[in-house]
């Protein structure tokens, strides 16, 4: 059976979006978690295509436990690295598409202005270097149907993320101190998966050209801005969030202190990129809500 789309990494926050939209727009889709389709392995991998024989891939999967990584970047990298390059080699016996999930992590994080889709990666961690290794073999099997798409700061209601700990932590604590020498775009999973499909769409149309893609909010913040927002819209006083330091919360893999993203190419496909963060997180706050509730019944 032909299958126009084929989501790896189903279960995870972004895949379920994914495959949300997907169901919504009534398009032909198979989802597969781990248990059913492991990507580093290069058998596994041939036999999915074999049994649904996708036009597209959109790969969610991932090793994303950032800090774990520093410590086993071997295990990470055949996540990162030879999964897509194994989902890369059967798209490109297939004629298939695939639409890789990426990072800001892959730059350096030390600019003063948005990235833009070219600019020159320098991973500094371990992570980064995984998924860098990821874009590379994706780009090199497929330079005429494969798609990077960088993201970062992703929040949603499929899974633990830093919304729903400052949902959390406002019912609990008095005062909480939060990093505020980090920038970034906060990126509601339920718009990337609109701009995923979207680009899978004029990909399959050829209307949109190969290669990166920033997927992330308008704007900027840090995330100590961020935090007092969450607060704001709970109804909480925004002060109660204390500004501080990286240096306070010290952890394995350093953070970038700048990830912020350009969005120039989404042009060169016919699309606008993601609405501002703002905007965003106020529409999707009432789905977080619930989903906060529905985890603490």
């Amino acid at each position: 059976m032909t299958t126009t789309w084929l989501i790896t990494g189903a279960t995870g926050m972004l895949g379920q979006d994914v495959q949300a939209r997907l169901r919504r727009d009534g398009e032909r889709a198979v989802g597969l978690a781990r248990g059913s389709l492991d990507i580093t392995h290069a058998d596994a991998v041939r036999d999915a295509f074999d049994a649904h024989r996708p036009r597209i891939v959109v790969n969610c999967a991932a090793w994303t436990a950032v800090d774990d990584a520093e410590a086993r970047e071997p295990e990470a990298l055949r996540v990162n690295g030879d999964g897509p390059r194994h989902l890369a080699e059967a798209c490109a016996r297939t004629g298939a598409g695939l639409i890789q999930v990426s990072t800001d992590y892959v730059f350096a994080g030390d600019t003063a202005g948005p990235y833009a889709e070219d600019a020159p990666t320098a991973p500094r961690t371990a992570y980064g270097r995984t998924k860098l290794a990821g874009e590379r073999a994706v780009l090199a099997a497929l330079p005429q149907a494969g798609y990077v798409v960088r993201t970062a700061w992703l929040y949603g209601a499929g899974g633990g993320n830093f919304i729903d700990t400052m949902i959390g932590l406002e019912s609990v604590r008095d005062t909480v101190d939060v990093v505020d020498d980090q920038r970034g775009q906060p990126t509601w999973t339920v718009d990337l998966a609109d701009r995923l499909v979207g680009l899978g769409r004029a990909a399959l149309a050829g209307t949109a050209p190969a290669g990166v893609y920033h997927g992330t909010s308008g704007g900027e913040t840090t995330w100590c801005g961020l935090a007092r927002e969450i607060f704001r819209l709970l109804g909480a006083d925004p002060a109660r969030v204390r500004p501080t330091t990286s240096a306070a919360f010290a952890r394995p893999a350093p953070r970038p202190a700048y990830s912020v993203l350009g969005h120039d190419r989404w042009r060169q496909a016919g699309m606008r990129p993601i609405r501002g963060w703002r905007e965003a997180l106020q529409t999707a706050f009432p789905a977080l809500i619930d989903e906060k509730k529905g985890l603490s019944r």
